[in-house]
């Protein structure tokens, strides 16, 4: 005869028998793991019942307003830092403004015109630009690009 799965039986002792609560006083019945009385004893009572308090949805606060799903966060840069970082001036763009610690990697980039360049002619390449940035940028003799 051969040996198949469905002939497998565990071990004499391995498992022991499931208690049917609720079948008598004879075989561990009374109240069946309920407790005694009480609406959890007669009753299914939902998880979320909290004896008659006010549930706890109804006591937080809810919340106001909503968020934009398509906001652009931008990383911002001000002339001054452009300005002390590059005082030799040249091309500018996000990688280099990124390898000199001003903006994180991989996010747009804005730059914003509070201070001075100083006379310093860059090209600057970004994601935005405030007005009053481009027109000091122009001023010094550099340009702006969008990307």
């Amino acid at each position: 005869m051969t040996l198949k799965v469905h002939h497998l039986r565990p071990a004499p002792g391995a498992h022991t028998k499931k208690t049917r609560v609720g079948r008598g006083e004879g075989s561990k019945g009374k109240t069946a793991g309920r407790g005694t009385k009480g609406s959890g004893a007669r009753t299914q009572v939902s998880a979320r019942f909290e004896g008659g308090q006010t549930p706890l949805h109804m006591r937080l606060p809810k919340l106001s307003g909503f968020k934009a799903p398509n906001k652009v966060v931008f990383q911002v840069v001000n002339l001054d830092r452009i300005a002390s970082l590059f005082p030799e001036g040249g091309s500018i763009n996000p990688d280099t403004l990124a390898d000199a610690g001003a903006v994180r990697r991989g996010q747009p980039v804005k730059v914003l015109g509070t201070g001075e360049l100083g006379g310093v002619q860059v090209f600057v390449h970004a994601h935005a630009f405030s007005k009053s940035a481009e027109e000091k940028i122009a001023a010094a003799g550099g340009n702006t690009t969008q990307i």
